[in-house]
């Protein structure tokens, strides 16, 4: 186990990015960022109060009101995208040095996943070119000519959680700046490394001042970016509890907003589909990130003759994963972000206990490991679709199953949650996914596996979000209709 960590790879640790600038803080309290393997800390960086927050979006608001960047054509904004892809792919060591202490994920992992982040940029540079943002329609009110011009929402305030941070800032701030939109991001005190990179790179690429301003801060601060009137739209990803909270005070204010939320995902596992293969499939996407995904399908839903199966061959995959340092190439599961969230996924396990689900495997932190934010992978069996295990988000590598007595009522328990974010069907016939897809309500549904896709779009039903992520969608969502009539059409 390390003891000491290397020289955070990040030049401007003590300051925040405002209109351009590396600006020192208002306040002198500072985020210590704790490394999740080790437990010692890291880095640090400022805690931005709410006049470092007021600073912020003032800025943001002269830039979009009176800056060039929302004049400039999409074209020009396009190529801004593709100067940040190139600039983020540059720095790819640098976010495998950082991500794995921030959060766990594996360090083998990261490279892939960035992949995801860098085409993102350059997919939506792509739509400067493809994008109807003025479309000629026919006036119904007996006018000669009319169009719909597709305007910036204005200021957006992108809120970021910490288990994936270069992955949601890219589908916030790419879509939200082709738009012409200037944006503050928000980074969280647990990851604020994704942050102070995107920083770095608007200052290298001499981005207009303004236009993306970075900022850390803690919920109290950050409320003033939801509340305050100069900011257009919140974006915000993490958990369904603060999006409440998010959510009644843009209401309040019929402020523009897109709420990715949390989950509580299903995977119905159809008896002609092998159970030894599912449980394959299921138990190691679980490993990843440490099961800190909000689309992670942590409910297992099986036919009661094989119910039994399913608990055992989970059991059997976890007990083969190796837990330990992200940065050893042997290991398969990292630790989790914090103490915090180690703690809330061990008094989950202890509420599955006394709720009378069957803990199958796990439930404890590993013997080997004295140090760090560990805990075991975790199946319960003969989980009740009512108990809160199966409820409520876990956040952490907990897996319930759940047995049905048919398919209706598996479908029935599927959907018997606030949640509907994600869902699969394990089968080998596509039909009968697409038709078990139609019954389910879930923002995606895929054939066996999590068939989560950003670049067509993500986002959920029911308490798991308003609004959606990716694809064209995400762009249409920092977007405004505007009506034009005219009496004849414009030169």
């Amino acid at each position: 186990m390390m003891t000491k960590l290397p020289s955070v790879p990040l030049a401007n640790t003590d300051c925040l990015y405002i209109d351009g600038k590396w600006v020192p803080p208002h306040s002198s309290a500072l985020i210590d960022v704790v490394d999740s393997t080790s437990e010692l800390v890291y880095y640090s960086v400022p805690d931005a109060d709410v006049d470092d927050i007021d600073r912020a979006i003032a800025a943001a608001r002269q830039a979009f009101d009176e800056g060039p960047w929302p004049r400039l054509s999409h074209a020009e904004r396009a190529q801004v995208l593709l100067d940040i892809a190139d600039a983020v792919e540059a720095r790819i060591d640098d976010i495998v040095e950082i991500w794995p202490r921030e959060t766990g994920i594996l360090a083998s992992s990261v490279p892939g996943v960035m992949r995801e982040v860098i085409d993102a940029y350059r997919y939506y540079a792509g739509l400067a070119k493809s994008f109807p943002f003025q479309e000629e329609v026919t006036p119904t009110n007996g006018a000669r000519f009319g169009m719909i011009v597709k305007e910036p929402v204005g200021v957006v305030g992108a809120i970021i959680p910490w288990n994936a941070p270069m992955g949601l800032i890219a589908f916030k701030v790419a879509p939200a700046l082709l738009a012409g939109c200037t944006v503050v991001i928000k980074s969280s005190p647990e990851a604020p490394g994704a942050g102070y990179i995107m920083a770095e790179i608007a200052d290298q690429l001499g981005i207009p001042a303004g236009v993306l301003n970075v900022v850390t801060a803690d919920r109290a601060a950050s409320e003033r970016l939801v509340s305050d009137p100069r900011v257009d739209k919140i974006s915000f990803t993490g958990s369904t509890e603060v999006g409440k909270r998010i959510g009644s005070i843009l209401g309040g204010r019929i402020a523009r907003s897109s709420l990715e939320l949390g989950g509580k995902s299903p995977a119905i596992v159809l008896d002609d589909f092998d159970i030894a293969e599912a449980a394959h499939t299921i138990a190691s996407a679980e490993c990843f990130l440490s099961g800190q995904i909000c689309a992670s399908l942590t409910r297992i839903i099986v036919s009661e003759e094989r119910h039994g199966e399913m608990v055992k061959a989970l059991a059997d995959e976890f007990d083969r994963v190796v837990i330990g340092d992200p940065y050893d190439p042997q290991v398969t599961l990292g630790p989790l972000a914090s103490d915090r969230q180690r703690d809330r996924v061990e008094n989950y396990i202890e509420i599955g206990i006394r709720e009378g689900a069957t803990l199958a495997y796990g439930g404890g932190r590993p013997s080997h490991l004295d140090r760090g934010w560990f805990v075991e992978p975790t199946v319960f069996g003969n989980v009740s679709e009512t108990s809160r295990i199966a409820q409520e988000e876990i956040f952490g590598p907990v897996l319930a199953v759940t047995p049905a007595r048919d398919l209706t009522d598996a479908v029935r328990i599927a959907n018997a949650t606030e949640f509907g974010l994600n869902a699969a069907v394990f089968t080998h016939d596509s039909k009968k996914v697409f038709d078990i897809a139609r019954r389910l309500h879930s923002g995606t549904v895929g054939q066996n596996g999590n068939r989560v896709d950003f670049g067509i779009g993500f986002g959920g039903f029911k308490r798991s979000g308003i609004g959606r992520e990716g694809g064209v969608a995400g762009l249409q969502a920092y977007l405004e209709n505007k009506t034009v009539v005219l009496d004849a059409p414009p030169e």
